[in-house]
C-alpha cells in the first residue's frame, strides 16, 4: 500500500511539473494584476471594474501557489485545485476577451455611422 502511495506521489510530482516550474510566473503576473486592480480602483470609472483583475490575481497567485504544494507533497488534491484555478482564470480571460472585441466593433461601427452621418451635414455648405 505505502508503494502506491510513493508512485501517485511520483506520478504527481511528475504531471504538475510544468505547472510548478511556471508557478514564479503565475504568482508575479497574479502580483501585478492585483497591483494594476488597486490603480484601477483609484479612478472613478475604473472602481467599478477593479474587481475583476483583482479576482484574476489572487486566481492566479493561489494557483502557483497550488501547485507548488503539489510538487513539493505530491498531493493529487493541491494539483486539481491548480488546476481548477487555472481553468477558472482562462475562462474569465477568454470571456472578458469576447466581451472586449464585440464592445470594439460595436465602437468602430457606431464611430463610422456617426461620421458617415456629420459628413453629410457638412457637405451641405452649412458652415461659413
Amino acid at each position: 500500500m505505502e508503494q502506491l502511495n510513493t508512485d501517485q506521489s511520483n506520478l504527481i510530482k511528475e504531471v504538475s511539473a510544468p505547472v510548478f516550474q511556471a508557478r514564479g510566473w503565475m504568482k508575479l503576473i497574479g502580483i501585478l494584476s492585483i497591483i494594476g486592480g488597486v490603480l484601477y480602483a483609484l479612478t472613478i470609472v475604473g472602481i467599478i471594474f477593479a474587481w475583476l483583475p483583482i479576482w484574476m490575481g489572487i486566481i492566479l497567485y493561489k494557483a502557483g501557489s497550488s501547485s507548488e504544494q503539489a510538487y513539493y507533497n505530491g498531493d493529487k488534491y493541491s494539483f486539481l485545485k491548480s488546476m481548477t484555478q487555472l481553468k477558472l482564470y482562462f475562462t474569465i480571460m477568454g470571456i472578458t476577451t469576447l466581451i472586449a472585441i464585440i464592445l470594439g466593433v460595436i465602437t468602430i461601427i457606431v464611430f463610422l455611422a456617426g461620421g458617415l452621418a456629420f459628413s453629410e451635414y457638412f457637405d451641405n455648405n452649412y458652415y461659413y
